[in-house]
């Protein structure tokens, strides 16, 4: 049956040229293997006849030879084949997840699964579609060599064909739904587990570390119970394919045997005839294989479910001057409403209580958030820094100029206006130190992400608290350094500082995710509750 990712299967069969290489080398070394028997059988009746014939002893030898340096091509192409589809449908995937945008549709340890194990195992589609195809063909092979041996021969392999289909329909049909169970168990799994690493600290100050164990693993008898419903079916088939080659294969030897009486076979024959016997079978030896294959139909189904969800509409467009506008904007749960201008070139700050829909409104601006209602619409590139930045990169050179071409001055400039400078010179490696030997303060990761917004020189600079862990002096610092480093660009800070507050030229005062003033912050001051925001803290 038809599942939602066999179409992106289908896409990264079709995609590379690869894979009709290893198809072509699997042409050669499936030949070698299926002449190799009547090599071998006229070896044999060669050396049972007392005679010496090169050519014979040549052709077994150069045929053993091409099957096995076929093979070793065939893994070298492989595992390139899988490498290359595996990132491709990483490289879409993460894509298509970040365009998705925030508030996340899918749990981030889900969606680390679904990035890592489910684009692994989809990746080796094509490797596992062309080994059962090698074997089927293998198969059909080794019948065909079976009749110009003997059609009775043949005919006596034949009784076992609609069994062994038999045998492998079923196999696939309950095995099916187990994979795909599994798959998602692990997903929701690692949410789990990524959500209680994420809030270890207040786990351990709340002293519920077990209470924790066990929502993680509470999905784990699911997981136990797919795992075990694969490994029955597997086991079911193993051992009906277990007996059934040697059956066959006892059939066949029975029927060789008269005809070596009867004076249509040699010996050599009956040797060709059981090697042929168990290439036939070899489509039903390929267990593994179908296991993974449904597995890897299973992963496909998960990543086919993200590029299936719809990406949002950009909200803002991008040519010039940096004016933002919103016009009824809604976002469930955040934002109710809301209309606001926030003219070119000026400074922001956008205040308000824990909860009041700042960060939403941040996210908005510079279209990282999709609105449900409404209109937004501005003029502008948008740099971003964040309270709690992610840093990426090797270094921290690289770090600041991530996503960007931005060279070694570039980078150092950003550092300065940031006023983070001074720290990284101090490394023991300074701008090169590696990510990971870099012992950094809140204060000075948040000063880095600041960095990476400055070098990508946006016309609307967004500062999503990124400037919360400094100390008023340098936050001031900051501020005029970025005036300096980024002339006439819009800025809007989202800050609970009232100091930072009297520095913008406009306030968006938010209240329950509806607008409750705008205005300097001298205009108002005048009012208690704009007041409270500051001296009742976030």
């Amino acid at each position: 049956m038809a599942r939602p990712g066999d179409a992106l299967l289908f896409s990264v069969v079709r995609r590379d040229v690869r894979p009709w290489l290893l198809l072509l080398n699997a042409a050669v070394a499936t030949t070698s293997a299926l002449l190799l028997p009547t090599a071998l059988a006229n070896a044999v009746d060669m050396a049972l006849s007392g005679t010496f014939v090169l050519v014979t002893v040549l052709l077994l030898l150069l045929l053993a030879a091409v099957e096995i340096v076929g093979d070793a091509i065939g893994i070298v192409l492989a595992a390139s084949i899988t490498a290359r589809a595996t990132a491709w449908l990483r490289k879409r995937l993460s894509r298509h997840l970040l365009l998705l945008g925030h508030p996340p549709r899918f749990a981030a340890g889900d969606a680390v699964s679904r990035l890592t194990g489910d684009c692994g195992n989809a990746g080796g589609v094509v490797v596992t579609v062309l080994s059962l195809v090698i074997a089927a063909v293998s198969s059909v092979g080794a019948v065909v060599a079976l009749a110009l041996l003997d059609w009775r021969l043949a005919a006596v392999f034949a009784v076992s064909v609609p069994l062994a289909t038999f045998l492998v329909r079923s196999h696939m049909q309950l095995t099916a739904d187990d994979v795909l169970a599994y798959q998602e168990v692990s997903g929701e799994i690692s949410a789990r587990l990524l959500d209680a690493v994420a809030g270890r600290h207040t786990i351990a100050a709340a002293g519920i570390a077990d209470r924790e164990s066990g929502r993680v693993l509470q999905p784990l008898p699911r997981l136990a119970a797919a795992g075990a419903g694969m490994w029955r079916t597997q086991a079911k088939m193993m051992w009906r394919a277990g007996l059934l080659l040697p059956a066959v294969e006892l059939a066949v030897l029975v029927a060789a045997g008269f005809g070596i009486l009867q004076g249509r076979l040699s010996t050599g024959d009956v040797l060709a005839a059981l090697g042929y016997t168990a290439l036939g079978m070899g489509i039903v030896g390929q267990i593994p294989q179908l296991t993974a294959l449904e597995r890897t139909r299973a992963s496909a189904t998960r990543i086919a479910e993200v590029l299936d969800t719809p990406v949002p509409g950009k909200a803002v467009s991008a040519p010039s001057s940096g004016c933002i506008q919103l016009r009824d904007v809604s976002v469930e749960g955040a934002l109710h409403d809301v209309s606001l201008t926030i003219p070119a070139g000026a400074f922001t700050a956008v205040v308000g209580s824990s909860g009041a829909g700042k960060s939403t409104l941040a996210a908005v601006l510079g279209g990282l958030s999709p609105v449900d209602s409404g209109e937004v619409s501005g003029e502008g590139s948008v740099g971003y820094a964040f309270e709690r930045p992610a840093l990426l990169g090797a270094t921290i050179g690289r770090s600041i100029g991530y996503g960007t071409d931005a060279d070694e001055i570039q980078v150092r400039d950003a550092a300065v206006a940031a006023q983070v400078h001074d720290v990284l010179i101090r490394l023991p490696q300074g701008y090169e130190t590696p990510l990971a030997d870099a012992p950094l303060s809140g204060g000075e990761a948040q000063r880095i992400g600041l960095a990476r917004a400055i070098v990508r020189d946006p016309k609307v600079l967004v500062l999503d608290d990124a400037t919360a862990s400094l100390d008023t002096v340098t936050e001031a610092k900051v501020d005029k350094a970025l005036t300096t480093a980024l002339p006439g660009r819009t800025r809007v800070v989202v800050t609970h500082r009232p100091a930072t507050a009297a520095r913008a030229d406009l306030v968006v005062w938010l209240e329950d995710g509806r607008i409750r003033g705008t205005g300097t912050h001298r205009e108002l001051w005048t009012d208690e509750d704009y007041r409270a925001v500051f001296t009742g803290g976030e």
